[in-house]
């Protein structure tokens, strides 16, 4: 038994060889091949001296450096209005006239004021000489040429208050008649003939054409890249023209609405542009050594931002320094021209991993 037990061990390892041997005979023999998955396809930015410069858009509109509201400085009832909105006027040309009648009356009433104060004056000034002989020849006393003395100083300040009257309603009745400050064109009308006004109520706006400027709200967060007398470019859609701006003038506070500040840009004197034309500013700013990333090419990592760098095929990361960002956008430093950024893709990725970059840009 002991015998026949080995024989059949010794024949059943030389079967198992027997597989074996003609199993590994077929793998070999075989025609497919094991594939090898390929490095992830990555998109990448090529960091240039082009990345330095953050360029902002804003929506302007132009308008006139100088509008003024019009007003008369007497009140009453308009009788004509020679403009409408759109007219170009001169300085001095006839805007808008008002119903003179209780001026002009007025000013009757102060020169007869005038008349009678002038009178009054005359006679104080014949009795105080009459006296003044009398005092000479001690005919009266000195309380009583005093008295007459009085008389005569009271008598020139009442003709003087009544000479200052009747300037006043002379002036009154000049300024029945409106007339433009400057030359420019007429952007508002806000009264009509007919309508009775009051001094100082707005009637016209008129703005001055000879120096144009376009306004832009610039968010809070945007305010501290725009200075006084930096260069822009405007570029007007209704024309298609692009010029270049200065900046101006740019609110000392954020609007309380909007919370967006005013900057007031002026045009070079040559553009081509009408009032209230559209018109999209176009900033940049220049930062030293600062390079502008897409916000999805940062890698956090508890309080440290990094980006993953491409050298050999291979990413390692990056530690860079975070100086400002938007809602796409990040500026960074700690880059140089040249170095490849990951911009997509950047947590699914380890140290030292092999990636394909295609077209690198």
């Amino acid at each position: 038994m002991t015998k026949n037990f080995r024989a059949v061990i010794i024949i059943k390892k030389k079967f198992c060889s027997a597989i074996l041997a003609a199993s590994l005979l077929l793998v070999g023999c075989g025609d497919e091949k094991i594939s090898v998955p390929k490095p992830p396809l990555v998109k990448v930015q090529k960091i240039s001296l082009a990345n330095a410069a953050s360029e902002e858009n804003y929506s302007g509109v132009v308008r006139g450096r100088y509008e003024t509201n019009l007003s008369f400085q007497v009140g009453g009832k308009i009788i004509s209005r020679e403009v409408q909105a759109g007219s170009r006027v001169r300085a001095g040309e006839v805007l808008m006239t008002l119903d003179p009648k209780d001026i002009v009356e007025q000013a009757r009433s102060a020169e007869a004021q005038v008349a009678s104060t002038r009178a009054q004056l005359k006679l104080a000034k014949t009795n105080f000489a009459r006296y003044s002989e009398l005092f000479k020849a001690d005919a009266i006393a000195a309380a009583v040429l005093d008295q007459y003395k009085t008389q005569l100083d009271a008598a020139q300040a009442a003709y003087d208050a009544a000479v200052a009257r009747a300037r006043q309603s002379q002036n009154a009745l000049e300024y029945t008649t409106l007339t433009a400050n400057a030359d420019g064109v007429i952007s508002l009308v806000a009264a009509e003939v007919g309508q009775v006004v009051a001094a100082g109520q707005n009637v016209l706006t008129l703005v001055q054409t000879d120096e144009l400027e376009v306004v832009v709200a610039v968010p809070e967060n945007k305010i501290s890249s725009v200075q006084i007398g930096q260069r822009v470019t405007i570029n007007f859609w209704a024309t298609g023209e692009i010029v270049s701006g200065t900046v101006r003038e740019i609110s000392p506070m954020a609007d309380s609405a909007s919370r967006t500040f005013t900057v007031k840009i002026s045009l070079p004197e040559s553009s081509n542009v009408q009032l209230g034309m559209t018109a999209n500013v176009s900033t940049r700013e220049i930062s030293s050594g600062a390079i502008i990333l897409p916000l999805s090419a940062i890698y956090q990592t508890g309080d440290a931002a990094q980006v993953w760098l491409v050298d050999g095929g291979k990413v390692s990361l990056k530690k860079i320094e975070v100086t400002s960002f938007d809602e796409n956008s990040v500026q960074v430093h700690g880059l140089k021209a040249g170095d490849t950024v990951v911009v997509a893709g950047v947590n699914k990725l380890h140290d030292g991993q092999e990636v394909r970059t295609g077209d690198a840009r």
